[in-house]
């Protein structure tokens, strides 16, 4: 059996990158493999082999089981369903393609926006006995979201419904009907049966009703305009090549536009500007280089470039700013939690630090409407202000897909938590200046004849966290320093009274002690704060706000065990009972400190003793002094 051209072939001709999606057991990883089998794409051993598999893992009785050409994984085909987005390249005499099979299930959405982000054209199964279901609404809502303008809905497995033109014609009214809103260029549809091969490769004749193409016609024939034409010139830096003191350069794949040597060109971030010198590639110099071209440029002047820093167009620039709205995926099983410190990537740029700064609201999928919400779960979708540390570079989304997205990432596991598409920025931070203060920091606290602090207390409920800082706060009293105490469970008469033992309200009750933490700082005081404060990650949050010389992290030691025998305050008590949810060190989890400045161990001394090795770190660290 003939398989595909050889790579340079297949490599010159225009390719379509697209999509299969809709919800579970729509015939998605059937269809494509019947697509590869029926246009000659695989070799006899891959059929001999598709006929083997097909006995062992088929769902197909005695037929072959076309589905298993594309699900890979043995979970996949014990379980009859797609997990991870497999990718397949083939090529036809008019056209090469570039097909991602995602997962219908709803457990895997975050999978099908990953492959969504990269195509150009979506075709979205529908089961003709099931018609429109909510995760085909699903999908097509974020493939909306993604970029993607063209849609083929395919109506799979129209031979159980006897071929009926009415079944097709109502779904094809239902689907249009919801989509009408979400900014497809065209919509187009084709009655299918992936199994037998009905409008696949050919029209076929049980369905003599149908006068459209066969689905690969339409997939050849196709127009999908270009998504780099017209757009300026965006060079996001992966890598600074110096091998030696006389040569320093750029190397990364151009993201859109074009550049020329003799071009100017600027440096997003810093406004620095230059001219290009050398554009290079493993086959020699070029002249000019286009969207998609792996390049290393040389610039004519010595400016500071580095990694993730982007080279633009002079008379284009990408927008700035340490602010701006975005649609956000949830692809997190733990809750996104507005106000918590996670990392954030824009391409090539690395963020230390980002917050979901106001969240507004989430989107049902079944109306595209918005709903509102406190944080989204695991595969919702939102309209959410981002907030960074630092200044980002970046276009809208919708003008440009590959400079205007982004993930978020959790800076304690490392996981991808969250994919963004930005809509705008936002110019409060422009906008809203710091007003300047005549008395600093360094002027209240040498008033006082002292070195501002924050004295940071962590640990599990009942552990002696309040009983040791307000030891301390009495012993630096008297030794007549000023000082102020912030105890979680106080704030919770006032500042924290809204708020409930949830994980999102457990971070916005951090936010709030660390911001006044920060300011009783500024005012020159010694700040002494008792918070649970159960991750690591928020603690290092405050930590870098108001610099390591000032922050002092003490851990509060006790075992579990020890604290539910305490139970001073009847916390344990409810939660076993159930009335209360979310303890940290019980059903919510507790990130002890690693490195810690102090460790207490409360079962090997008494209070009066832990706190006055708070004191002698204090004295140490040139804080007080002892004398």
């Amino acid at each position: 059996m003939e398989a595909t051209p050889c790579v340079g072939e297949a490599d010159s001709k225009d390719q379509l990158r697209f999509i299969t999606c809709g919800s579970v057991d729509d015939g998605k990883s059937t269809l494509i493999g019947r697509l590869l089998h029926d246009s000659k794409m695989i070799y006899e051993d891959q059929v001999q082999a598709l006929a083997r598999d097909s006995a062992k893992h088929g769902t197909t009785g005695g037929d072959v089981d076309f589905a298993l050409l594309v699900d890979g994984l043995e979970a996949e085909r014990e379980q009859g369903i797609t997990i991870d987005v497999a990718y397949r390249f083939f090529t036809t005499p008019r056209r090469s393609f570039m097909v991602a099979d995602t997962p219908g299930h709803e457990e895997y959405t975050r999978n099908m926006a990953t492959g969504a982000s990269n195509a150009q054209l979506a075709i979205i199964l529908i089961d003709a006995r099931k018609g429109v279901l909510t995760q085909s609404k699903r999908h097509s809502f974020i493939c909306s979201l993604l970029g993607i303008r063209h849609v083929l809905l395919a109506v799979n497995k129209i031979d159980l419904v006897d071929y009926r033109k009415d079944v097709f014609d109502g779904i094809v009214h239902d689907y249009v009907a919801f989509a009408s809103e979400l900014g497809f260029t065209s919509i187009n549809s084709v009655p299918i049966s992936a199994r037998y091969g009905d409008n696949i490769i050919q029209r076929s004749g049980n369905t003599d009703w149908y006068h459209g193409p066969p689905l690969l016609d339409y997939l050849e024939t196709v127009e999908i305009e270009s998504e780099t034409t017209g757009l300026p010139f965006r060079f996001p830096i992966q890598w600074v090549n110096r091998p030696d003191l006389d040569f320093r350069g750029y190397a990364g794949t151009i993201a859109s536009g074009s550049v020329a040597v003799g071009d100017k060109i600027v440096v997003a971030k810093s406004a620095r500007s230059s001219r290009v010198k050398r554009i290079m590639t493993y086959d020699g110099d070029l002249a000019v280089a286009e969207a998609g071209d792996a390049v290393t440029i040389t610039l004519e002047d010595e400016i500071d470039v580095s990694r993730g820093d982007v080279l633009a167009s002079p008379t284009q620039p990408p927008e700035i700013a340490d602010q701006f709205a975005a649609h956000l995926l949830w692809m997190d099983q733990e809750p996104m939690v507005p106000g918590r410190s996670y990392a954030l990537r824009i391409g090539t740029q690395s963020i230390a630090s980002a917050s979901i700064n106001r969240f507004k609201y989430k989107i049902d999928v079944n109306t595209c409407e918005p709903v509102a919400a406190a944080t989204l779960d695991l595969n919702e979708i939102g309209f959410c202000e981002v907030s960074t540390v630092l200044p980002a570079s970046f276009d809208p989304y919708r003008v440009n897909r590959r400079t205007g997205s982004f993930i978020m990432i959790d800076r304690y596991t490392n996981r991808t938590v969250g994919a963004g598409m930005i809509e705008f920025p936002l110019r409060r931070s422009t906008r809203t200046a710091w007003q300047p203060l005549s008395i600093d920091k360094q002027l209240r606290s040498t008033l006082k004849h002292q070195k501002p602090c924050i004295i940071w207390f962590t640990g599990l409920s009942g552990a002696g966290k309040s009983t040791i800082a307000n030891i301390v706060d009495q012993k630096l009293f008297a030794m007549s320093y000023h000082t102020m105490l912030l105890d979680e469970d106080n704030l919770r008469h006032g500042l924290n009274r809204d708020l409930v033992l949830t994980k999102a309200d457990r971070m916005e009750k951090f936010r709030r002690g660390s911001q006044v933490a920060k300011l009783m700082l500024e005012a020159g005081l010694i700040v002494i704060c008792s918070f649970v404060s159960p991750y690591k990650t928020d603690r290092d949050m405050v930590r870098k706000l108001v610099g390591g010389r000032e922050f002092v992290e003490v851990f509060v030691d006790t075992p579990i065990d020890e604290c539910v025998r305490r139970d001073p305050k009847g916390l344990y008590s409810k939660a076993k009972s159930g009335s209360i949810k979310n303890l940290a060190g019980l059903d919510a989890p507790y990130e002890a400190p690693n490195r810690p400045d102090v460790h207490l161990k409360t079962l090997d001394e008494p209070a009066e003793q832990l706190a006055n090795r708070v004191l002698d770190a204090l004295a140490i660290q040139g804080i007080i002094s002892m004398t």
